[in-house]
């Protein structure tokens, strides 16, 4: 069996008297698609926050291990750091493109390091030298892939912001790509999609997964999503882990029907109930 990807051991969040993670363990495999569901205010994007160093947790071990570059201890680094050097890429709940900037200028700042690195930090860049030049073609050769992975091509000189709300969605995903990382976080990717927009999310996501090799963390409370194209899934409720198994265990643990749908921890949980999960998690 190989490494985890990602090996999440006894992460704690506090904040104050608040615990918002509570000893949490889990393990990512590459190139598969975990999800980490559960009701409002369960602590998922907490964790998120944890792992892609916008704060540290209070306690905990955060390990990635990218097969292209080594070992890194996330709880030890900041965010710049984990996204540049251990190959972490996020996208949030609110979209957070460049909105005045081109489609395709948005997938070029997101290679900013390497063309910074290939131009000696400007020098070769102003004086036109061979190695910017190509790191430069490179940069626009992977932006137009993605592009057209996402349909985009077509509006590679659109304002990010005039595009469809579908579309931002792919672009964000575009971006995280064009910075090659080994896991992907994926936060509410679905939100405010229609069907036809989440079932095109759910092949982007598999076309990922199949064509790279990237292992993808994603929360989202659109169970069409976590459930068609998951391999694996933890719950959270308050911050503490529920379950942790393959999808279809997942959808028949009465754990998670009580945390999602309210039921009593005494009250008989028919199977109707069970399988309405994905119906009662929105």
């Amino acid at each position: 069996m190989s490494e985890p990807l990602l090996k999440v051991e006894h992460l704690s969040m506090r904040f104050g008297g608040l615990v918002a993670v509570d000893d949490l363990n889990f393990a990512a495999a590459p190139g598969e698609i975990t999800a980490i569901i559960g009701p409002n205010g369960a602590g998922k994007t907490t964790v998120f926050n944890c792992l892609t160093g916008f704060y540290p947790p209070t306690v905990g071990r955060l390990t990635l291990d990218n097969p292209g570059k080594g070992r890194f201890l996330l709880e030890q680094m900041d965010g710049d750091r984990i996204a540049r050097e251990a190959g972490v890429a996020r996208t949030f709940q609110n979209i957070r493109l460049f909105s005045r900037m081109s489609v395709l200028e948005n997938l070029m700042v997101a290679q900013h390091t390497e063309l910074m690195r290939a131009s000696v930090f400007s020098i070769a860049g102003l004086l036109g030298l061979p190695s910017f030049t190509r790191a430069e073609r490179q940069a626009i050769e992977l932006s137009r892939y993605w592009l057209r992975r996402m349909r985009l091509e077509d509006r590679a000189e659109w304002e990010a912001g005039n595009l469809p709300y579908g579309a931002q969605r792919r672009l964000e995903i575009a971006r995280a790509m064009c910075t090659k990382p080994a896991l992907l976080c994926l936060d509410e990717p679905a939100a405010g999609l229609n069907p036809r927009e989440s079932a095109e999310l759910n092949e982007i996501l598999l076309d990922i997964r199949r064509d790279h090799g990237v292992g993808i963390l994603l929360i989202e409370h659109d169970m069409s999503v976590v459930m068609g194209i998951s391999d694996h899934i933890v719950v959270l409720d308050y911050g503490r882990k529920i379950a942790d198994a393959a999808p279809e265990a997942i959808r028949n643990d009465p754990a998670v029907i009580r945390a999602y749908l309210g039921a009593d921890e005494e009250e008989d949980l028919p199977e109707e109930v069970a399988q309405d999960l994905p119906r009662g998690a929105h």
